[in-house]
């Protein structure tokens, strides 16, 4: 199972950005797929998710200012993010929990991370 993240990069407050992540060896159209972000010194949060009945979760942070979505034909998730404000700047994971396509075994799963810089 790989989880590839892209789309992140150096954006001034009030800008947009779009995250992609991409999987191969699971699908993202039956399991519960999300974004989580790292800022230095601090945990990993939740910032989005798409559980298994299509439902949407988002942070009280990024609520109205971030959408997630995923396309599940090209088995990719997206976050769309407007009015990025400087405490958005973090690294931003992929994420699904799922049973793996050949082998069957459940895990949970992480994209390698793709940096989201706001500058003030």
């Amino acid at each position: 199972v790989q989880l590839q993240a892209s789309g992140g990069g150096l954006v001034q407050a009030g800008g947009s950005l779009r995250l992609s992540c991409t999987a191969s060896g699971i699908s993202f159209s039956i399991n519960a797929v999300g974004w989580y972000r790292q800022a230095p010194g601090k945990q990993r949060d939740l910032v989005a998710l798409i559980n298994t009945a299509g439902a949407l979760t988002y942070a009280d942070s990024v609520k109205g200012r971030f959408t997630i979505s995923r396309d599940n034909a090209k088995n990719t998730m997206y976050l769309q993010m407007v009015s990025l404000k400087p405490e958005d700047t973090a690294v931003y994971y992929c994420n699904t929990v799922g049973r793996a396509l050949q082998t069957g075994r459940f895990g949970n799963y992480w994209g390698q991370g793709t940096q989201v810089t706001v500058s003030s």
